[in-house]
């Protein structure tokens, strides 16, 4: 009779066994529910002060600012070739200031008064497809860009954004200002400039 008892007592363990582990297989089978937060669409040209901090809004101002002074000035004439210098944050805090240039580059292809050629950063790019297509051996004669022939720009397009910052207890006043150059590749010289400046004040 004891052996019995031990024996039952013994299925009984591996029946309690068996049902965990198949518990624990379909909790780890079941799917994992996470609760997503509420997504809605904003107006993009909307007035951004979360802070102040450089933000969406401060991009669009300097943007439309330089691109409207640039299309008025008479150096686009005769749709001049340009490209894209850096421009040096000498900011407290990190700003995109490839960003700002992409927009003003953007907006002034669109108005074609201007051609731009790859900027530095995107030169190697150019010189890979060039030397594909001639190196490489798999493209006919016939239709092949031809190294030696890139336009050159007339015109480099650089500048800098500056900002000083004051706060006491209450109150943080944040003062940017962007400055955008026009040179004369050739002869150095400032063909065109212009500057915005945007105050941004919080209080607690």
């Amino acid at each position: 009779m004891k052996k019995m008892s031990s024996l039952s007592k013994n299925c009984a363990l591996v029946v309690l066994l068996g049902l965990g582990l198949s518990a624990c297989q379909t909790r780890l089978s079941q799917p994992t529910v996470s609760l997503a937060r509420q997504v809605t669409y904003g107006d993009n040209k909307a007035v951004e002060t979360v802070t102040n901090e450089f933000g969406s809004t401060d991009l669009q101002m300097i943007a439309e600012k330089m691109v409207g002074s640039l299309l008025e000035d008479p150096v686009l004439a005769n749709r001049p070739t340009m490209t894209l210098a850096g421009v040096r944050n000498k900011t407290s805090e990190y700003i995109d200031t490839k960003s700002i240039m992409n927009s003003i580059q953007t907006a002034l292809v669109k108005s074609r008064k201007v051609k731009f050629t790859r900027s530095a950063d995107e030169m190697q790019q150019g010189v890979d497809e060039l030397q594909r297509q001639n190196q490489s051996g798999l493209y006919k004669a016939q239709g092949k860009a031809k190294i030696g022939n890139m336009t050159a720009a007339k015109y480099s397009l650089e500048g800098e954004i500056v900002s000083i910052v004051k706060q006491n207890a209450n109150t943080k006043d944040v003062f940017y200002k962007m400055t955008l150059k026009l040179y004369d590749v050739e002869d150095g010289s400032i063909e065109w400039q212009d500057e915005k400046e945007i105050r941004k004040t919080s209080k607690r």
